[in-house]
């Protein structure tokens, strides 16, 4: 039991030092949202593209967790579509920020990302999900333990599976059971779940390796790209996209 409450809580003061320690991104209304830098022109790129971005939440929240949004482009199409749910505003934002932008200062790190006919393939299924997404009316937010950013994009990752991801271990609201599914096999068929409402759970399977929830944050490890996950700090091993 030391050692569990070790695992769970040390990370997350470590996590609390390089906020306190950091800028902690000044104040939110005028933090940064410009490109990162991430993305060519759409016009230069004519191929069709995919990419999952995630960055640490605004002020506090970030010493927990992060945001997360999908980006997607047709083949030749001259501009890119994002998609972030929010809690203000309409609950899913399309083109509220540049598509590769800084999350309120805090710089992306890509989770998913795929180009030309397989990403041409894929998109249609993508808009499709976050066309019937199912808390997508004012109020439906839920910051803890969810349906928030991170549900919304578990739920194509969901529905998705040739996509081939599992979202940071710091994805708060990942675990939210938004179909309602209390237990069953892992979106890519090659593990289980079980979900006591997004406040506990677990998750064993080789793509999303063993991930034990707890109260939203996630401890575990992931064999098939060896890492620990760690609640606060993340992923500690081989990187999960190279």
């Amino acid at each position: 039991m030391f050692i569990f409450l070790l695992l769970i809580i040390a990370p997350l003061l470590v996590s609390t030092a390089n906020y306190l320690l950091g800028d902690r991104r000044g104040n939110w209304q005028t933090a940064d949202r410009s490109s990162a830098g991430l993305l060519p022109a759409a016009s230069e790129h004519p191929d069709a593209l995919i990419r999952i971005y995630a960055a640490r939440t605004v002020r506090w929240r970030g010493i927990f967790a992060v945001h997360t949004w999908i980006v997607v482009k047709e083949h030749g199409a001259s501009r890119y579509s994002r998609y972030d749910y929010t809690a203000w505003g309409e609950p899913i934002r399309v083109d509220g920020f540049a598509a590769d932008g800084r999350w309120f200062g805090a710089s992306p790190e890509t989770v998913v990302s795929v180009e030309g006919p397989g990403a041409e393939k894929l998109i249609p299924k993508i808009r499709s999900v976050i066309e019937t997404y199912r808390f997508r009316a004012y109020g439906d937010y839920s910051p803890w333990p969810g349906p928030n950013s991170n549900t919304f994009v578990q739920a194509v990752l969901d529905a998705v599976p040739e996509l081939k991801a599992v979202l940071p271990p710091t994805a708060i609201g990942k675990d939210y059971p938004y179909r309602g599914e209390w237990f069953g096999l892992t979106p890519s068929h090659s593990g289980v779940f079980v979900s006591l409402g997004g406040y506990m759970g677990l998750t064993v399977g080789w793509l999303e390796g063993i991930e034990l929830n707890v109260f939203g944050g996630v401890l575990g490890l992931d064999i098939r790209r060896p890492a620990l996950k760690l609640p606060g700090l993340g992923r500690l091993g081989v990187p999960q996209f190279q």
